[in-house]
């Protein structure tokens, strides 16, 4: 598979390929993995456990071992943690020289909530790697993946190949138009459990209320100190960088509790939370750590206030 250079006012390179068989998919992938390899490029592979196996079982045995190989369906549960602690991570223990990485991030099964959350992924991406010397190519399965999801594609990715012809610049190329729709208002609960938070001061009782809470959905003990986790985290920086007060609610929703906190403050760093830590950096922290512990986040900001949503499967104790 060739990669272009891209323009002359930026090298990184952001394709989405389309395949239509697992024979196209290793057809694109293995010279794509292969040649970074020989070129003495660092090469991410993170997809889903199945399409990890087919090209770890096809790649050659010295190409293989030269490859960082993830599961993508375990690190990427939470598409608003693959950019930071995947791809990101990644890219910044390479700083110099060009990088490959291999992105699978949407397949079958994946909820309306989750998927949104991906294309807003696949948005940002493009501003988090400008600059860079990186080619990243992020396969969607056109076989099983409706058209709506294949023309989204389009829109996140600068780059695109379909049914194996060489990729070429997307005539629809709008990521700003992507981000935009699916930073929406989030579903709510009207019978959600309420806490507000006026001071740092209260972020004790809020840790309270939500082991309380999730007690008395059964969760486990890990699964409670998860929760307080992500409620401190969240409300924390909700009370230093948002205007006060702050709202906490909690629900069970689909086999997941839902842990909302909501203020009156705008997030204008959509990258927040979305970058690899840096030890000497506090910025975007705390979200970093809800996008690791978290199956699921949600965010919706504007001029009225942001909305955070976490969520977290059932942990029965």
């Amino acid at each position: 598979m060739a990669v272009p250079t891209g323009d002359d006012r930026d090298p990184f390179t952001h394709i989405a390929l389309t395949y239509g068989s697992p024979q196209e998919y290793l057809d694109h992938l293995v010279p794509f993995v292969g040649d970074g390899v020989n070129d003495g490029f660092p090469v991410l592979v993170a997809v889903p456990g199945p399409n990890l196996s087919l090209l770890r079982d096809r790649l050659p045995a010295g190409t293989v071992d030269a490859v960082k190989l993830v599961d993508m369906s375990l690190v990427g549960r939470n598409p608003g943690h693959i950019l930071g602690a995947v791809f990101g991570t990644f890219a910044a223990r390479h700083p110099s020289g060009p990088v490959r990485m291999v992105g699978e991030q949407v397949w079958i099964g994946r909820s309306p909530l989750e998927y949104s959350a991906c294309l807003q992924h696949e948005a940002l991406v493009n501003e988090a790697f400008a600059g860079r010397d990186i080619a990243l190519v992020c396969p969607y399965d056109a076989t099983h993946l409706d058209s709506e999801t294949l023309a989204d594609a389009a829109l996140t990715h600068p780059r695109v190949s379909r049914s194996g012809r060489p990729d070429q610049a997307s005539a629809s190329f709008a990521p700003e138009a992507a981000w935009a729709r699916c930073n929406e208002p989030l579903p709510g609960n009207p019978t959600a459990a309420s806490y507000a938070l006026h001071r740092l001061a209260d972020l004790a009782g809020a840790r309270q209320f939500c082991a309380k809470y999730a007690r008395w959905f059964g969760f486990s003990a890990d699964g409670i100190a998860d929760l307080q986790l992500i409620v401190n985290e969240l409300a924390s920086n909700s009370l230093q960088h948002g205007r006060r007060p702050s709202t906490l609610l909690l629900w069970e929703s689909a086999g997941y509790l839902v842990c909302q906190v909501r203020d009156a403050g705008q997030l204008t760093d959509r990258l927040a939370g979305r970058r690899p830590i840096v030890d000497d950096v506090d910025d975007g922290r705390g979200l970093y750590v809800v996008n690791a512990t978290a199956d699921l986040v949600r965010i919706h900001t504007g001029p009225s206030g942001t909305t955070v949503q976490a969520h977290l499967r059932m942990r029965r104790g």
